[in-house]
Parts: structure tokens; sequence; C-alpha cells
């Protein structure tokens, strides 16, 4: 694999982008609409990436370059629901601040840190290298989930075609 720092700086720094366009152009009925009982909207997954971004993964970061463990992070029972008063362009631009704050720390991080180490509470000993993947692809997976529940209305209408969209129906967990 290349160097996971540029790598996932590039990851980084593309989600807000994606998310901020997401918001302006798409109505909100559409954002916030749950594609199955029980499953996130594209709303719940932007407030869970704002959370993990206050939260979670730039405290990791300070946490393994200061020779520190960390608590595990439990979206259920920390994150927050997002607020339906709200309008979806000002949590984007919420994240667009925390995640601007996010990569300034993750500028920190030198090829030489990649093989430090900290417990997770859960994982056990986990790699910067490591958390900077899990990283990346947290926020990778949580886009498509995102983008996923924004296709079920367009699969439901869309007739003989969703045969296509099999591998992206979304049922009720």
């Amino acid at each position: 694999m290349g160097n996971i720092l540029v790598w996932a700086y590039a990851v980084l720094e593309t989600t807000p982008i994606r998310w901020t366009e997401l918001v302006a152009k798409l109505p909100a009925e559409l954002l916030t609409r749950a594609p199955a009982a029980g499953v996130w909207s594209a709303i719940d997954c932007l407030q869970h990436l704002v959370d993990t971004e206050r939260w979670v993964f730039p405290a990791r970061v300070e946490a393994i370059l200061a020779g520190q463990d960390f608590p595990a992070f439990d979206p259920d029972s920390q994150g927050t629901k997002p607020d339906v008063t709200q309008s979806p362009a000002v949590l984007a631009e919420e994240f667009v601040r925390l995640r601007t704050d996010g990569l300034t720390v993750l500028k920190k991080v030198t090829l030489a840190d990649l093989s430090r180490q900290a417990r997770h509470q859960e994982l056990g000993v986990v790699t910067m290298k490591q958390m900077l993947h899990e990283w990346a692809g947290h926020d990778l997976m949580h886009t498509v989930q995102a983008e996923r529940a924004l296709m079920q209305p367009f699969i439901q209408g869309c007739g003989p075609w969703q045969s296509y969209f099999t591998d992206h129906f979304v049922e009720a967990p």
C-alpha cells in the first residue's frame, strides 16, 4: 500500500466536500429519510461523522502521539441524534470546521509515528498506521452508507431496472 499519510489525508480532505455538495443540492426530506426501519438516514451518517470528528479520531491521533491509551466509542450510547430543526447545511458546516481541525492534527503525524502504539479499550494494542486506515475507511464507509440510503426511493421507483440494484437494497436489520 502507498503512503497511508498521503492516502488518508486525501480521503479525509475530500469527505467534507462531498457532504457539502450533498446537503447543498438534495432536499432535506431525502437526506433525513431512513432507508428502512432501524437503518441510518444520510443525515444520521453525517451526524455520526461529526460526532467521531469531535470526540474520536483526532483525539485518538493525539493520544497515540502522546503514548496514551484511549476509550472505545459507542455511537448508540455516546453519539448524538441529528437536530431535526437544524438545516443539514449547518451540520455539514460543523463537519467542515471539525474536519479542518482534524486535518491539522493529522499533519502532526510523521512516517516515524506510524509504528507508535496505544491500547484501545476494546480492541487492545493498535498502531497509528492501523488507526489512520480506520479513520479513512470509516469516512468512506459512512459516506457510502449515506449514499445507499439516498438511493432507496430511486431504486423503489425504477420498475424493471430494480434488478440492476440488488447489491444496494437496504433492508431493516
